[in-house]
């Protein structure tokens, strides 16, 4: 039975092209420009909630590779809007039940999955079948087999997966990686992240559901470990987890506030946190010889980067937008994703481990 929203979001590219801030360019006679496709791709939205509807779907707007080109959704009850407002052919709206006939439609190169966490492996493997490229929000899924059928299903069938991490397509975010690629402040020692917002959702949303991958480690405390991943330049190898709840009842199936502690091979240490009970949003890292830090540092817009010695100003762009279009990019001349599937399942396989540590009270191993 097929699931439904109802009843249950430096790689190098080689081949002479470069990344610069987060622009997708190329050297022509010394001046730099970005990298445009003779013919935009056709990118389909499944999941029209509050990311399609107030984030990508506007940023596609912006975009010189892709274009919006059909959406999927079980509860079309604001179809005319979509058709209207974007002027995508009738012929291009599916529901959960016909999706797969998606697979005819020559208008849609890629499928850009924005459904609750425990749909991402579904209909990911059946875009895949499809014969559609696939950009999967993160959490890729919500355990790291899945995410390796996920993996598998793409490349049997022959087409490119990528995962929304947008802020690895965000400029302040690519210096800050490459701060600890190319050891600028020494060895990177000490991380410190923190994501969380206030959420007011009803108990009936899907991220106060565990059926659904519901909670804060799963939603916001994904970019605190992506954080210190991409910051430290390692993949963690153990984690220690703490959670607290401030209304039991309300968090009853799903973790309200974590707390984490990974080591790394290298000896460092990340200190991270991750709340529906505190707004925040900052990173910090010692190192060697200096400090730096981003507050915001995973906010749509507005990043701020400051060393210790001094603020560093780089452009303010639109992260989604970006991300399409390099992906389109990619898809079209056949290059490595800056973000694959294998990167959404390195973080699963942290998030497990800490899932274990919640339940035991002891260190994890990260398998």
């Amino acid at each position: 039975m097929y699931t439904t929203r109802r009843n249950f979001i430096k790689q190098s590219i080689g081949a002479g092209a470069m990344i610069l801030g987060s622009a997708f360019v190329s050297r022509s006679q010394g001046v730099l420009k970005e990298k445009v496709l003779d013919k935009k791709l056709g990118i389909a939205l499944i999941g029209l909630g509050y990311y399609s509807t107030e984030i990508l779907a506007p940023a596609l707007q912006e975009t010189k590779n892709v274009y919006l080109a059909g959406i999927v959704s079980g509860a079309m009850d604001n179809e005319q809007y979509w058709l209207e407002k974007y002027n995508i052919p009738r012929r291009n709206v599916y529901n959960y039940e016909n999706f797969d006939s998606i697979a005819d439609n020559k208008d849609i190169d890629i499928i850009y999955v924005v459904l609750p966490n425990s749909m991402h492996k579904e209909y990911t493997i059946r875009a895949a079948r499809a014969g559609k490229h696939v950009l999967c929000e993160k959490p890729m899924a919500v355990y790291a087999a899945d995410c390796e059928e996920m993996i598998k299903a793409c490349k049997d069938n022959n087409v490119r997966l990528s995962i929304g991490y947008r802020m690895q397509f965000e400029p302040h975010t690519q210096e800050v990686m490459r701060y600890g690629r190319e050891k600028v402040f020494g060895d990177i020692k000490y991380v410190t992240a923190s994501a969380g917002f206030i959420n007011q959702s009803p108990k009936t949303h899907w991220k106060l559901q565990k059926a659904y991958g519901g909670g804060v480690l799963m939603d916001m405390g994904v970019y605190s470990i992506q954080g210190a991943r991409y910051t430290i330049g390692e993949e963690p190898v153990s984690v220690t987890a703490q959670q607290y709840k401030t209304d039991p009842e309300r968090y009853s199936e799903v973790d309200e506030i974590v707390t984490m502690q990974l080591t790394f091979p290298g000896g460092a240490i990340a200190n991270l946190m991750t709340s529906f009970n505190v707004s925040t949003n900052m990173l910090y890292a010692a190192a060697e010889r200096g400090w730096f830090d981003m507050n915001p540092f995973s906010s749509y817009r507005g990043i701020k980067l400051r060393t210790n010695n001094g603020p560093v100003e780089l452009a303010d762009i639109n992260q989604q937008a970006r991300q399409m279009d390099e992906v389109a990019w990619c898809i079209v001349n056949n290059l490595p994703m800056r973000v694959p599937g294998e990167e959404g399942l390195r973080d699963l396989k942290v998030v497990e481990a800490a899932r274990k540590a919640l339940a035991s009270g002891k260190k994890e191993n990260i398998i």
